[in-house]
């Protein structure tokens, strides 16, 4: 009895032992070694810079679009929230600032015609600001890559850093892969002290 129990523990211990081997074989050994004439390295350190591509390459085609970004940006909302401030300044330009660059065409000027040059302003604004957005946008995709940026940024990380990174996003699911696998090794002992006992 004791042996069986001394199996079905050996068992599951080899199970859960196999398991965090296999895990910890992700992040190490971070740089090669060589052993009986293989190379061993842990298999995210060995694929940094394929990892940090292919992430580049998901951030900036699945989570950045250049096309969502330029259709928020462009959006005539934006300008209906920011027009308050726009009145503003404007306004304050046609009373106070333009008296010091044309103080004869300040004279002039009534609270008719600077509402309407205000209005006018405005409106002109309101064409211009989705085309100068979009323009703006255009030569921003030119000077940004996303793909490139995500990419160099990952591929410098040092293994640490992304090992550390790797582990707080998946921490819970390799301490239940170590469960499932002492599970595994438990459900494998029974079955050898099963299979011993019935074949004597």
């Amino acid at each position: 009895m004791t042996g069986s129990i001394i199996t079905i523990l050996l068992s599951a211990f080899t199970g859960w032992v196999t398991t965090w081997i296999a895990i910890k074989m992700l992040f190490h050994p971070r740089k090669p070694i060589r052993f009986l004439g293989l190379t061993i390295q842990g298999i995210f350190p060995k694929n940094h810079r394929l990892i940090a591509e292919k992430l580049g390459q998901v951030v900036s085609r699945e989570l950045l679009s250049f096309d969502e970004i330029e259709e928020k940006v462009t959006n005539p909302e934006n300008l209906k929230k920011l027009r308050p401030d726009i009145e503003g300044h404007i306004d304050n330009f046609l009373r106070n600032k333009l008296k010091d660059v044309f103080p004869m065409l300040s004279m002039m000027m009534g609270e008719k015609t600077i509402v309407q040059l205000k209005d006018a302003f405005l409106e002109e604004l309101e064409s211009l600001f989705p085309i100068l957005m979009k323009s703006y946008m255009n030569k921003l995709q030119q000077d940004l890559d996303f793909e490139k940026i995500v990419t160099e940024k990952v591929a410098g990380f040092s293994s640490h850093k992304l090992e550390d990174i790797l582990n707080q996003i998946t921490k819970k699911e390799f301490k239940f892969l170590e469960v499932i696998g002492g599970v595994f090794g438990l459900l494998i002992g029974v079955v050898q002290v099963l299979a011993a006992f019935f074949t004597k």
